[in-house]
């Protein structure tokens, strides 16, 4: 085995054996009952008003008739019913398992049908998309949100008419806590199970001794809860030290985050390289004197140097910049406040080991790009489901990330792309052989490739190479509405460009090196 970058190990106890992850952050804050947990889009929470939802939620829950380990969907925009619920459902001894808001129904029925869930927690405004995914199932169905109840569903409000649950599920660390859905490179999504030590480990190792989270502060997160980095900005982190946090159902957009900042004093913003990106661009952008903004952090993709730079010109405040993934549930690999070097990752997080791995399978020398493997205590056990892919990603202690690194002569590590084709855009992994596949549904198109490019902002971005069938023609504006009706709106090709014939292979596979030489030509 190749020898790892450790960090000095910090002095951390590890949680009991018995050990439910909701009962801990419950009892985290059992002193702070009167300060304020949650701001979301229409009510603020207490510490003591979401002690006693979390517990009435794991009651009703039960009530319905759910057991053990069963698996919950959730497909909820961020809200205090989405913390009440996740918390309650790992409170009541079930399996809550949040999933991208932003899927299409077929995504949806694949979840229900893979996960066999037994009940869904629902927005009431994403409801329709959920309809035919549901249809035929046996499954509760639980509605959040204003609106008409759905024939033949219930309130979350009903649900928190139960009697507080007065203990926890007397579940293990290692038992089954919660799955995430990380993008496969079918297209896809793999069901990766974490554990109820896992939600304490990113909090122990990262969140608190890394970020310097702490009591008093007032986090917000762009990234959403649905996300392995959104579940620790919004909810592991702030309640393991007694933060305030704010919530928000709409999409990210600059003005929407301008006004959190502005009217909430927020102190911490946890966000992605493509929203830093397009709020400085903004017309709205806040001054310095406007906010209240003491740490950023930034996850998803690699931050590029120059955006970071002009971020801390402006607010005179740094973006921490990581990496984590949803196997791994949050960062393992991270600059540090006072301490951040632009144009990379940083260094690794005291608690993990990270090894570079080259191509012949030894240790990647000085400065050589190799794959980058990590072992930690926050690792998924395994892919629900899907043992090969299981066995190819967690090796023993290891677990291979799919990311290519070098490190440079500051020890920090520097990012070089993904070993597979996989594009991660906005921060979301996106199957270059699903867009592909949905172009060549359009009776114009014979053949597609799509890669990644690096826009003028360093942000990766999808571009599709399209050979039509003899004599057709069409925009392509024309195909990235296609695309946008057939596939979650953020897959579409932001470019399109039209090619006589792909490069390929003797053996007929695409040569996709090719055409990111063209594109960078």
């Amino acid at each position: 085995m190749p020898p790892a970058s450790r960090a000095n190990e910090p002095q951390v106890n590890p949680p009991p054996e018995r050990f439910n992850a909701a009962a801990h952050l419950l009892a985290l804050n059992a002193g702070r009952g009167s300060m304020l947990a949650y701001i979301d889009d229409a009510q603020r929470l207490s510490y003591a008003e979401l002690d006693a939802r979390v517990r009435r939620c794991a009651a009703g829950l039960l009530a319905l008739g759910l057991k053990r380990e069963e698996r919950v969907l959730m497909v909820m925009h961020d809200s205090v019913d989405f913390v009440a619920a996740f918390l309650g459902a790992l409170y009541a001894g079930l399996v809550p398992v949040p999933v991208n808001t932003l899927l299409t129904g077929d995504d949806y029925a694949y979840m229900l049908e893979h996960s066999a869930a037994q009940a869904l927690l629902v927005s009431t405004a994403l409801w329709p998309m959920l309809q035919g995914a549901v249809k035929g199932r046996t499954l509760t169905v639980i509605v959040s949100g204003a609106g008409v109840t759905p024939v033949g569903t219930s309130t979350f409000a009903t649900l928190l008419e139960s009697h507080p649950l007065t203990s926890p599920a007397d579940t293990r660390g290692d038992d089954f806590g919660f799955w995430l859905y990380s993008s496969g490179s079918t297209g896809r999504p793999k069901g990766a199970v974490h554990t109820h030590a896992n939600l304490y480990w990113t909090a122990a190792l990262y969140g608190k001794p890394v970020l310097g989270l702490r009591e008093g502060d007032v986090g917000f997160s762009a990234a959403k809860l649905f996300f392995a980095y959104g579940l620790g900005n919004a909810l592991t982190f702030p309640l393991s030290v007694g933060a305030t946090t704010v919530l928000m159902a709409e999409r990210p957009t600059p003005a929407a985050v301008f006004k959190r900042w502005v009217d909430h004093g927020v102190t911490v913003f946890f966000g992605a390289p493509t929203g830093y990106a397009g709020m400085l661009a903004a017309p709205g952008l806040p001054a310095r004197a406007q906010v209240k903004l003491r740490l950023c952090s930034s996850a998803g993709e690699a931050l590029p140097r120059e955006i970071g730079e002009r971020f801390t010109a402006h607010f005179g405040c740094e973006i921490v910049d990581g990496l984590g993934s949803t196997e791994m549930l949050h960062i393992f690999l991270s600059n540090r406040p006072g301490d951040v070097q632009y144009g990379s990752t940083g260094k690794v997080v005291p608690g993990y080991r990270l090894r570079l791995v080259n191509e012949v399978g030894n240790d990647a020398a000085a400065g050589e790009i190799g794959d980058l493997y990590v072992s930690g205590p926050s690792s998924a056990l395994m892919y629900w489901g899907q043992r090969d892919k299981s066995r190819a990603t967690f090796q023993g202690e290891w677990t291979k990330t799919g990311d290519k690194y070098s490190v440079d002569e500051r020890g920090c590590y520097v990012y070089a792309g993904r070993s597979d084709d996989m594009l991660k855009v906005s921060g979301i992994y996106v199957s270059p052989f699903e867009v592909e596949a949905t172009l060549m549904q359009h009776p114009a198109v014979l053949e597609s490739a799509v890669i990644g490019v690096a826009g003028a902002d360093g942000l990766t971005k999808t571009k599709a190479f399209v050979v039509l069938q003899p004599g057709a023609t069409v925009s392509d504006d024309e195909l990235k509405v296609f695309v946008k009706e057939r596939l979650a709106a953020y897959k579409y090709p932001r470019l399109i460009e039209f090619i006589a014939e792909l490069p390929k292979t003797a053996t007929g596979k695409i040569q996709r090196f090719r055409l990111r030489e063209r594109s960078a030509s």
